[in-house]
């Protein structure tokens, strides 16, 4: 999200990308070729391709192209046909070479430690220093599509209300969002995979990460001082040229970027299509408007919640996403839903409900397919089965880069 010398205040704008992997059309194996693509359209390598309202970049790794709103933008449905147009822009291209983009969260049949390939290019000397930290070839670095969604604040107190809802809703974000439920060729017991992966790729530097869930902080200056202070601290011995912003480095749930005034999301596993992915923003939007505006459970309560407590929801959700049994009676009133245990999927259908109102035409459906049908990954296996063969896979998995080029839901 681009700044600007006036701040945006709260939900004047979206910050929106989306990532994608470029896999070979037949095979769906992992093509590093992102360079290439860009080069195609640019007569150049470089990290980032202008194309109006819709920007292609890159980060980390050469077989994921990133898709995002060339300047935050008033209104997320807008970027429906927009998303989607660029989507059928870059197939036309990959198409030359055999290739394509494929949604989900995850690669059901990548292997990172043999086909991972970090970007060479611009930035590459952080990259390399991510490398030389974790070893980026594993499923939490190198097979993980999500979608980011920026959210603006102009000052402290609006930072504060914002940060302090975000913090509420994360745990509940992969019940709707999870794509993620086979990695290795085999499904693995979690419906969003990417984020059980994501758990635990810097457990080598702990203080990058925290809790995933941000820390209840509530001003920049305490920001800097309880998130950003322990990040340079842990990574001083091993960045010692300073190459590393540590605002780049904060890996948590969701993000403070100071630099351009907003937060951004990072738990939403990607969908089939651009319309699924914005009817999803939009959704997450809407309730985070009603929470910090009191709608449910004033925001001094919200910010009563520890981070250790929110964890061990999302770490419910993102196994069992909808399915997930909350009986946690005080949360579900942060929601507004005074029951003493709901599932996740109640909760969601409940806030629907409460906002479906503010929601485009296009989102509502959208959103309701999901609450009607299951999450993604839910969907996914209901395909596969429960014991795959690659075969079946495949089939599957270039269905679902079908629905990402006609922009249409899974079912």
């Amino acid at each position: 999200m681009a700044s600007t010398k006036k701040p945006y205040s709260l939900f004047e704008v979206t910050g929106i990308e989306l990532e994608y992997m470029v896999v070979d059309r037949e095979t769906l194996r992992a093509s590093p070729t992102v360079d290439l693509l860009f080069k195609d359209v640019t007569g150049a390598i470089t990290s980032d391709v202008e194309r109006g309202d819709v920007e292609w970049s890159n980060e980390l790794v050469a077989h994921v192209v990133e898709l995002k709103t060339a300047r935050p933008t008033p209104s997320i449905p807008a970027y429906r046909e927009k998303f989607a147009s660029e989507v059928r822009a870059i197939d036309a291209i990959l198409a030359k070479r055999g290739l394509m983009l494929l949604p989900t969260a995850a690669h059901p049949l990548f292997d990172p430690f043999t086909e991972t390939v970090i970007w060479p290019h611009e930035n590459n000397a952080i990259y390399a220093l991510y490398n030389t930290i974790f070893d980026c070839r594993g499923h939490g670095w190198s097979n993980l599509q999500s979608v980011h969604l920026n959210l603006p604040f102009a000052n402290d107190a609006e930072f504060a209300k914002l940060h302090t809802a975000i913090r509420l809703l994360l745990p509940l974000i992969p019940a709707l969002s999870a794509s993620s439920p086979i990695l290795d060729g085999k499904p693995t017991g979690w419906l969003d995979s990417r984020m059980e992966a994501y758990l635990h790729h810097q457990e080598k530097l702990p203080p990058l990460m925290g809790d995933l869930i941000p820390e209840a902080v509530l001003t920049q200056a305490e920001y800097y001082r309880e998130v950003f202070g322990p990040i340079g601290l842990a990574m001083a011995p091993f960045d010692k040229e300073g190459i590393m912003d540590h605002q780049f480095a904060n890996s948590r749930g969701a993000i403070a970027r100071f630099d351009r005034n907003a937060i951004e999301i990072r738990v939403v596993d990607i969908q089939e299509c651009p319309s699924a992915d914005l009817a999803i923003a939009e959704m997450i939007v809407a309730v985070l408007r009603g929470m910090t505006e009191d709608r449910w459970a004033s925001n001094y309560l919200q910010r009563a919640w520890h981070q250790k407590d929110l964890l061990a929801i999302f770490k419910d959700v993102i196994k069992t996403a909808g399915a997930t049994r909350i009986t946690n009676h005080e949360f579900l009133l942060m929601f507004g839903l005074d029951k003493p245990a709901a599932t996740a999927k109640e909760l969601w259908n409940h806030l629907f409900e409460e906002v479906k109102g503010s929601l485009s035409p296009e989102g509502k459906k959208a959103v309701r397919h999901i609450l009607d049908h299951g999450s993604l990954a839910e969907r996914i296996l209901a395909k596969t089965g429960e014991s795959p063969k690659k075969e079946k896979i495949v089939e599957v998995y270039k269905e679902l880069a079908a629905c990402l080029r006609e922009d249409r839901q899974f079912l």
